[in-house]
């Protein structure tokens, strides 16, 4: 295999199958997701040798049998992006869903953390590798209703912050992107499959799209061995915050 080897979990939608995409010309993909037939889908149309893994990040025991499966000429990963994750519910704390609560923090922190035990030692006994988490805006301010998922996403930050600490005697780059408003299926799944609900969020301004998070990772990946992008926050240009959005241009 000429190629690095990156893998993606969340690769079936929105800005993992974006990632998977944009990544396709410089490496080789193993694409992880809950959606078989999405990934045998994008298996066949990425332009470049695919290895698709089918397993929940929130299972510890399927994350493991899947990653301890990775043919021998994948399996010196180069580029993690953890990816996966979701926003479910936007509740009052005092009104919260436990299982929204445990579906965030299953996916959006341990399920990062699941996957990344599995992967990082490799790179470690390699002394090279780069990791990729996808953050958000909501890991740097709490919006109102936000409560746990942005929990979730501070944890994300503290994690990313504690990789690159942990990892900077072994010459690993972490890097976490962190997005504001994104027009993928995000709001479909907070909301529940409520398409009108999900279409307010971006009503009246032009958000990002998974392209443009895609091109960022891209370039981050892209630059020179000294030089590692610690942390980056992108937001569409109708969007100052978290909660102020310029919805009277569009």
């Amino acid at each position: 295999m000429t190629k690095p080897v990156a893998l993606i979990t969340g690769a079936t939608a929105g800005i993992g199958k974006a990632i998977a995409e944009a990544l396709a010309p410089e490496y080789s993909l193993i694409i992880c997701g809950r959606r078989k037939d999405r990934l045998d889908e994008m298996a066949s149309e990425l332009n470049t040798e695919t290895v698709a893994l089918n397993f929940d990040v929130r299972d510890k025991e399927a994350v493991n049998q899947a990653i301890r499966s990775i043919p021998e000429s994948f399996s010196r990963v180069a580029v993690l992006v953890n990816n996966a994750g979701n926003a479910h519910g936007l509740d009052l704390i005092n009104e919260g869903k436990l299982e929204d609560w445990d579906a965030m923090i299953d996916i959006n922190v341990k399920g990062l953390l699941y996957v990344s035990r599995e992967v990082i030692p490799g790179m470690v006994s390699r002394k090279s590798g780069h990791i990729v988490n996808i953050g958000s805006i909501a890991g740097k301010e709490v919006y109102p209703k936000g409560n746990v998922y942005c929990a979730s996403k501070y944890a994300v930050e503290a994690i990313s912050e504690g990789m690159r600490i942990d990892l900077n005697p072994h010459g690993i780059k972490v890097t976490q992107v962190c997005p504001g408003l994104v027009n993928t299926e995000f709001s479909m799944v907070r909301f529940k499959g409520d398409q009108e609900m999900a279409d307010k969020v971006y009503k009246g301004m032009t958000p990002l799209y998974a392209k443009d998070i895609a091109e960022i990772v891209a370039f981050c990946l892209s630059r020179p061995a000294h030089v590692n992008i610690a942390d980056l926050v992108v937001l569409p240009t109708d969007q100052a915050s978290s909660v102020v959005v310029n919805r009277e241009n569009n």
